[in-house]
C-alpha cells in the first residue's frame, strides 16, 4: 500500500514538473528552428532540415503545399513564377480558372500526383528557385539552427546596452532590498520597543494592496521629483524595505538565540555592530533567498520599465524582447524571439543552480523558532 502511494506521489510530481518543463522545451526548440517551421501545420517539436533536387542540384528546401490530384505546373504569360493548376482546367494552350477568363500558359511540367502518391511544391531558401517533386523524393533529418542565437542578439538592437541597464537595476535592487529589509527585520525581531507588534501587522497588511492601486500615485510622485524617464524609479524604492522580505528575514532572525546578542552587548558591542558582524553572517541562507527573489523580480520586470522609461538607451531586456515582436518585415520572427528569450532566461537558471543549496536551506529554516 505504501509503495503504491509513493508511486502515485511520484507520478503527480512528474506531471507537475512537466507542466513547467514543456513550455520551456517548446521555447528552446522553437529557438532552434528555421522561420518557416515555427507555425507550420502539422506542428513538429523538433526542427528539421528538408532536402530535395532543385535547380539541378540537391539542396535544402522549404516544403510548400501538397498536390494530391493530377495537375500541371504552368507559367502564365507575363508571370514570373509557375503555378500548379488542375490538369482538367488546361486545354487549347490556356488555363481556364473557375473565376475569370482563360489565361495563356506554357506547360512547364506534368504533375501526375494522386492521394496515394502526392507531390509537393518546394522552394529554395533564398526564394529564387521553385519546383514540384514527388513527396518521396524529399528527405528530412533533425537539424538544430544554432546560428539563430547570434542572429537573435543582432536582431535585438542595442542588446549589450539593454543587458547593462538590466544588470545595473538588478544590482541596485538586490543591494537596496537586502540591506533595508534586513535592518527593518532586525528591529522587529531583536529589539523591544512600544508598538512593535501593531506596526508589524500594519506593514504586513500593505502586502494586500495590489500594485495597480498604487501605480498612478507612484507615477505622480516620481514625476514630481523629476525621475520619470530615468532608471531611478526602478531602484529607489528598494532602499525602503519590502514587507514580504521583512517578514521572511524576521522569522529567520528569531531562530538565532538571543544569548549571542546579550554576550556581544556585555563585551561592549553597539547594536549596529551586533547586527552587522553577528546576526547577518548567521543569516546568509535567508539573505540569499531575498537576494534571489529580488534579482528575479528586477530581471523579469516589464511593467515598471514600460511605465517609467521613455528613452531607448535606458531600456531593459524585457522591453528589448517586446520590441522584437515586430520585425522590419512587419511580422514576428519567432525563432529569433525565442532564442533571445532563452538567452535572457539562462542567467536566472544558472544563478539558481549556483545558489540552490543556500536557497533551499533558507526556505527550510525560515519560521523554525529556536
Amino acid at each position: 500500500m505504501r509503495a503504491r502511494y509513493k508511486i502515485l506521489v511520484y507520478l503527480v510530481l512528474i506531471a507537475g514538473a512537466a507542466m513547467f518543463v514543456l513550455p520551456f522545451a517548446w521555447m528552446v526548440l522553437t529557438a532552434l528552428k528555421p522561420i518557416d517551421q515555427t507555425l507550420s501545420q502539422p506542428h513538429s517539436w523538433l526542427p528539421r532540415r528538408y532536402e530535395a533536387q532543385i535547380g539541378g542540384r540537391r539542396q535544402e528546401v522549404r516544403p510548400g503545399a501538397l498536390v494530391t490530384g493530377s495537375s500541371l505546373w504552368v507559367l502564365a504569360v507575363g508571370a514570373k513564377r509557375p503555378v500548379v493548376v488542375p490538369k482538367s482546367a488546361v486545354w487549347d494552350g490556356a488555363w481556364h480558372p473557375a473565376v475569370g477568363g482563360p489565361v495563356d500558359v506554357a506547360i512547364v511540367r506534368d504533375v501526375p500526383s494522386s492521394e496515394t502518391r502526392p507531390w509537393c511544391e518546394i522552394g529554395s531558401l533564398d526564394g529564387t528557385l521553385e519546383d514540384v517533386v514527388p513527396v518521396s523524393e524529399i528527405t528530412s533529418r533533425v537539424s538544430f539552427r544554432w546560428e539563430n542565437f547570434p542572429r537573435a542578439v543582432h536582431s535585438m538592437r542595442h542588446f549589450s546596452r539593454y543587458l547593462g541597464n538590466t544588470l545595473i537595476l538588478c544590482l541596485l535592487n538586490v543591494v537596496g532590498t537586502v540591506l533595508s529589509s534586513a535592518m527593518v527585520a532586525y528591529g522587529f525581531a531583536r529589539l523591544e520597543w512600544k508598538g512593535r507588534e501593531p506596526l508589524f501587522g500594519l506593514m504586513l497588511a500593505t502586502m494586500m494592496i495590489p500594485f495597480p492601486v498604487v501605480m498612478v500615485p507612484l507615477y505622480g510622485l516620481f514625476r514630481s521629483l523629476g525621475m520619470v524617464g530615468t532608471l531611478q524609479p526602478l531602484w529607489v524604492g528598494s532602499f525602503f524595505a519590502n514587507a514580504f522580505n521583512v517578514f521572511l528575514l524576521r522569522q529567520f532572525f528569531r531562530t538565532i538565540p538571543k544569548d549571542l546578542s546579550e554576550a556581544a552587548r556585555i563585551d561592549g558591542c553597539s547594536e549596529f555592530r551586533i547586527f552587522w558582524q553577528i546576526i547577518l553572517p548567521l543569516c546568509t541562507p535567508a539573505l540569499i533567498v531575498v537576494g534571489l527573489f529580488t534579482f528575479l523580480g528586477a530581471w523579469n520586470d516589464y511593467l515598471g520599465p514600460l511605465i517609467y522609461l521613455t528613452d531607448e538607451k535606458d531600456f531593459t531586456l524585457a522591453l528589448g524582447l517586446d520590441a522584437m515582436k515586430t520585425s522590419e518585415s512587419g511580422g514576428t520572427e519567432w525563432p529569433y524571439l525565442m532564442a533571445a528569450s532563452t538567452l535572457v532566461i539562462l542567467p536566472v537558471i544558472a544563478l539558481f543552480f549556483i545558489a540552490q543549496r543556500k536557497f533551499v536551506e533558507g526556505i527550510a529554516l525560515t519560521g523554525i523558532k529556536g
